[in-house]
């Protein structure tokens, strides 16, 4: 269930959101996603927690997962926790849902998380 992982904004003018919850590792080998951590998506990048560098590789992996443009990520909370809130705007619910399920589906049962540096040649849901 991905349900969980994100929360779902209705604006007046019938446009929307989601709100992700993330857990990220900086400093890490690679920028991957590594599964659940609780409600929270797992994701690891290579950049130091340092000015900011971190949040932003965050917004670009993220960015990157959804197909959306960067511009289309906007961290809400969480600047200097693990623990982030990120919006995303142009992605309904349900497409949300599939990536995520994608994402969850592709980190089980592998020795180790792939790699998101090369994302083009990878289908997406």
């Amino acid at each position: 269930m991905t349900d969980d992982l994100f929360d779902v904004e209705s604006n007046e003018d019938g446009s929307g959101a989601i709100v992700l919850r993330v857990r990220v590792q900086p400093g890490a080998g690679r920028a991957a996603v590594t599964g659940r951590h609780g409600d929270a998506l797992a994701l690891r990048v290579a950049a130091p927690p340092v000015d900011g560098r971190a949040n932003a590789q965050c917004l670009e992996l993220v960015a990157d997962i959804f197909g959306v443009r960067k511009s289309q990520v906007e961290l809400v909370s969480g600047e200097k926790s693990r623990q982030k809130r990120l919006r995303l705007t142009g992605i309904e619910p349900s497409r949300a849902r599939d990536v995520i399920a994608h994402e969850l589906r592709s980190t089980t049962g592998r020795p180790g998380p792939h790699d998101h540096g090369e994302r083009s040649s990878r289908s997406r849901p």
